[in-house]
């Protein structure tokens, strides 16, 4: 029986050039969803803390004193140690660092960017990613397309305009689940999407899960995202 993860790891360093002028003062992570008084990482912890998890590594980058003076005054419903890279180490070695964190390096963890605000049930995942024997498992989204979409037929006549409909590719939605023997796959510098992930993806140890039918997902990345996550959470709530 396998058990799922209690130590997680959240990605909370970058910058949010995009969401500027939210962003000058503060990390993406501690940007507010608003209408909610509690920063996006607020919701993720929350979020980790429901799904059995313990203890979280918040792996800290651009203005993270802000991000830690944060932390450090938070009512949290779970223990949290915040490591803060010193120089760039890119994203595989980031999470390496911070993995180098975790309370127990001999079980499996959970990772998830800083900038992801998501509800779905991560235990499901763990048992996913255990059923298949994974080194890791990516939780895999289908976000709507920004923009109205046109069908045509053969002859080139349009039959039908469809407003913002889902992509018809999965991506990557920024939340894993990792067997503790993908620690030491990371690369000390540089960025395992381009190395660790295509290597245990030829050797059939990379597992994608769905994000079940109906789950909220939404990465920030905009403005526009925060305006978005705000009325629906709004619906949500009505």
């Amino acid at each position: 029986m396998h058990t799922s993860p209690t130590q997680a790891v959240v990605l909370a360093g970058g910058q949010g050039s995009r969401l500027r002028p939210y962003t000058d003062d503060r990390p993406k992570p501690m940007v507010e969803i608003p209408g909610t008084g509690t920063p996006i990482i607020g919701h993720q912890l929350s979020w980790l803390a429901a799904e059995g998890v313990t203890h979280a590594v918040v792996s800290c980058g651009h203005l993270a004193e802000v991000l830690q003076e944060w932390l450090d005054g938070a009512d949290l419903p779970l223990e949290v140690t915040t490591v803060v890279e010193t120089e760039p180490l890119g994203r595989g070695g980031g999470l390496k660092y911070a993995a180098a964190h975790l309370p127990s390096p001999d079980q499996p963890w959970y990772a998830t960017n800083g900038d992801i605000w998501t509800r779905f049930s991560l235990r499901e995942m763990a048992a996913f990613h255990a059923e298949r024997d994974a080194l890791a498992t990516l939780a895999l989204a289908r976000p709507r397309i920004p923009w109205g979409a046109v069908e045509t037929d053969t002859f080139g006549h349009i039959t039908d305009f469809i407003e913002a409909p889902p992509s018809p590719f999965l991506i990557n939605a920024g939340v894993y689940v990792f067997s503790a023997a993908f620690t030491e796959l990371l690369p000390d510098l540089g960025d395992h999407e381009r190395t660790t992930f295509p290597r245990l993806a030829r050797e059939q140890r990379l597992a994608g899960f769905p994000l079940p039918q109906g789950a909220y997902w939404r990465a920030i990345d905009t403005a526009k995202d925060l305006t978005e996550a705000a009325k629906e959470l709004a619906a949500q709530r009505g």
